[in-house]
């Protein structure tokens, strides 16, 4: 690396949405040297959220998501080209052409993609789709378009249910099956998903629950005609959209000696790699939805987001990293945030209410369909989901940054909460909770503080 971090080569692999913000955040700290961006997909970085919204509905079309560049980052854009390996010690990314890229610093930004269906000779019937790319999001539309009989959603998840939502809106007859109790349990709980369910039925969804698709069957011409659940029914349908969440872009790097796996590449506060020992890297940075990273509001365990803004904030923060000095860097501490739209209803969540062993409803009430649930764990607020009551955010991600008492403490409700009435949080997936310090955030980036409390 030459002796000025803001001169050299850099390789970004993703022309994701972390990648392209990266991208641009390097020029504005001054980075001149060499830039390339490789993207497997041809098309420039796009915007994610509204495939499954505005253009499955056909209010948009897909070809018009494109991310709008805040500047030019004045890089070498290698589109439809896959990196194929990582050389650390040679500092090199090999491509699907033959060649390899040079080095001195790399940004990993590859994110996800669906997940498949298991059985290829079933996922490749006519009529079986999923949702990730801009390809997919046009052709699925255009299906939906068409008028199907009956579209069979594959779980209940975020994606999932947004599709059924936009189903329903389409006038189109809609099947979900999910394997959980109910939709969105796993991200948002037991209580939550109960009104989820709700929703989902009073618009018509053919809900089903506790049930797992066995078999999908084609009509004997290879089109998708129906399938087979556990529970021994069966749903005739002619489309089927497979939403079982995704899968991490992190086989290119099996020989590459980083700490890579199905749950993403793990890295420091700082968006460094770690190899395959524990050990930091100096050179290789990860961004996005493929990054594992400790958070100290969390117990220090290792999140994976698949959030907009998490992408944003990460690869603003990895940027600054790779041309800073150590003492310069910082870390990325920013609470996470989503939101989603379905069934006429704006659900939005700041912290990880996965990380949580209670919940109290502080304002609202299931039954109006507007609130605010506040999630702790052991003793202090996690995280805070609404549901139609977005303006309620930022004071439950001040009380997350804090470490505020659970239940919320007086002014975090619109009535008095008594400890006795919180419930569990029913997540099923508590992704490992340990028992670690409590630490509270002061003040801004770049130069936050640590507090164990």
């Amino acid at each position: 690396m030459p002796g000025d971090l803001k001169d050299g080569r850099f390789v970004i692999v993703g022309a994701s949405l972390a990648g392209l913000r990266a991208a641009e955040a390097l020029r504005e700290e001054g980075f001149t040297g060499s830039l390339t961006v490789v993207g497997d997909e041809p098309h420039p970085p796009y915007d994610r959220p509204p495939l499954s919204k505005q253009v499955l509905l056909g209010h948009a079309a897909a070809d018009t998501t494109e991310l709008p560049m805040r500047r030019d980052p004045d890089a070498d854009w290698r589109l439809g080209v896959r990196a194929t390996g990582l050389d650390p010690l040679a500092k090199r990314v090999a491509l699907d052409t033959g060649e390899s890229l040079p080095f001195d610093r790399l940004l990993i930004a590859t994110g996800t993609r669906a997940r498949p269906w298991p059985d290829p000779k079933e996922a490749a019937l006519d009529g079986v789709f999923t949702l990730r790319t801009r390809d997919d999001a046009g052709g699925l539309a255009e299906r939906l378009a068409a008028g199907p009989r009956r579209v069979l959603v594959i779980g209940g998840g975020f994606t999932g249910s947004e599709i059924a939502s936009v189903c329903r809106e389409r006038g189109l007859e809609v099947t979900v099956a999910e394997r959980g109790p109910a939709p969105l349990v796993g991200a948002l709980g037991g209580t939550l998903s109960k009104l989820a369910a709700v929703m989902q039925r009073n618009h018509g969804v053919d809900l089903r629950c506790g049930v797992t698709v066995t078999a999908l069957r084609g009509d004997g011409n290879g089109r998708f005609d129906g399938a087979d659940l556990s529970d021994g029914s069966r749903v005739d349908a002619d489309v089927c959209v497979v939403a079982l969440g995704a899968v991490r872009n992190v086989e290119w790097l099996a020989d590459s000696g980083l700490a890579a796996g199905p749950r993403g590449i793990a890295c420091d506060a700082g968006c460094r790699a770690f190899n395959m020992y524990g050990i930091v890297t100096d050179d290789v940075f990860v961004a996005g939805d493929v990054s594992r990273f400790p958070h100290p509001l969390f117990g220090y365990q290792m999140l994976s987001l698949e959030h907009w803004g998490n992408a944003v904030a990460q690869a603003e923060v990895a940027a600054h990293n790779m041309v800073s000095p150590g003492p310069l860097r910082r870390p990325h501490l920013a609470v996470p945030e989503f939101w989603s739209s379905q069934f006429g209803l704006n659900i939005k969540s700041v912290g990880v209410p996965a990380f949580s062993d209670h919940v109290v409803i502080a304002q609202g009430s299931l039954e109006a369909r507007r609130l605010a649930m506040v999630y702790g764990y052991q003793g202090r607020v996690t995280a805070a989901v609404t549901v139609d009551m977005a303006k309620s955010l930022g004071y439950y991600r001040h009380l997350i940054e804090t470490a505020a008492p659970f239940p919320p403490p007086p002014g975090a409700a619109d009535r008095a909460i008594a400890a006795d009435i919180t419930i569990p949080s029913d997540v099923p997936d508590p992704k490992g909770l340990t028992h670690g310090p409590t630490v509270a955030l002061t003040g801004y980036l770049p130069d936050r503080r640590l507090t164990v409390v």
